[in-house]
């Protein structure tokens, strides 16, 4: 038989794991879930619900699990660049891509194009993905009603269009500020898009140093990965050849959104394996 003191500190342990996992599950359920895409053919009622219900049987058939656990989730990372183009950082952003022959995603504004023309060709001309970020940019692009998102995704890829060719800037978006609402995700897929968000969100649209972007990607790689970047910010682009480098390091090849499309399910990219590089 145990003494009495041993069996309260077994106790007291085995109430202590048992509080934390109660801890984990309720901070699972009650944090905002931002699927990484939505496609054209998906359920955007079971991806985004906020009914306890779907809140659940997403934490329950998520997958995340350390690395080596399991495999087949290819070490694939598409960096996304929002905004723009910019005639002093896109150059500069660019420039540093080329250098380390990277391809990326851009989530184009129309207005944003039309005054700089010329800074979508080259994006276009180097090898990059051009996507719709919409028309002007609205800030509350959730609060939109259907034929509002309709114009403003329309009227953006109108806009791009004119000046850029790639397909994808009328099968993929991504809502400004990645504001959306079920309606919009709908709205967005009636038209024909599949809904790009992302895996991580390093911040960079505050002001964070490129050392914090860096131990950010670090810490919250996944694999595969959309990340979420922006295309006016100085610090990303001096972050850009170390991100670069840990990545490769850790064995991700650098691809653009259509491509992870292509060469992964959507089911991988919704529940991709937890990793640190």
């Amino acid at each position: 038989m145990k003494p009495p003191g041993l069996r309260a500190a077994a106790v007291a342990l085995v109430l202590l794991i048992a509080g934390a996992c109660v801890a984990f599950v309720v901070h699972r359920v009650a944090a905002p879930d931002i699927p990484p895409v939505v496609l054209r053919g998906a359920n955007a009622r079971a991806l985004v619900s906020t009914s306890l219900r779907a809140r659940v049987e997403r934490l329950v058939t998520d997958r995340y699990a350390p690395i080596n656990a399991r495999g087949g989730n290819p070490r694939l990372v598409a960096l996304t660049f929002d905004d723009g183009p910019y005639p002093v950082e896109t150059p500069l952003l660019l420039d540093e891509l080329a250098e380390l022959h990277v391809p990326a995603t851009f989530f184009l504004i129309g207005n944003d194009t039309m005054a700089f023309p010329g800074l979508a060709q080259r994006i276009e001309a180097e090898g990059h993905e051009i996507a719709n970020h919409t028309l002007t940019h609205p800030a509350n692009f959730d609060a939109l009603a259907p034929p509002a998102v309709t114009e403003q995704l329309r009227d953006g890829a109108a806009m791009l269009e004119r000046y850029v060719h790639d397909p994808a800037i009328r099968t993929m978006m991504r809502p400004p500020h990645g504001r959306y609402t079920l309606k919009t995700l709908e709205t967005a897929q009636r038209d024909g898009y599949d809904v790009i968000l992302w895996n991580d969100d390093p911040g960079d649209w505050r002001s964070v140093s490129p050392e914090r972007i860096l131990s950010h990607m670090e810490s919250y790689a996944t694999a595969p990965e959309i990340v979420l970047l922006h295309s006016g910010r100085l610090n990303t682009i001096d972050a850009l050849p170390r991100i670069v480098a840990r990545f490769r390091a850790a064995g991700y090849s650098f691809v653009t959104v259509g491509r992870l499309l292509h060469m992964v399910p959507a089911s991988e990219l919704l529940h991709p394996a937890k990793l640190r590089v």
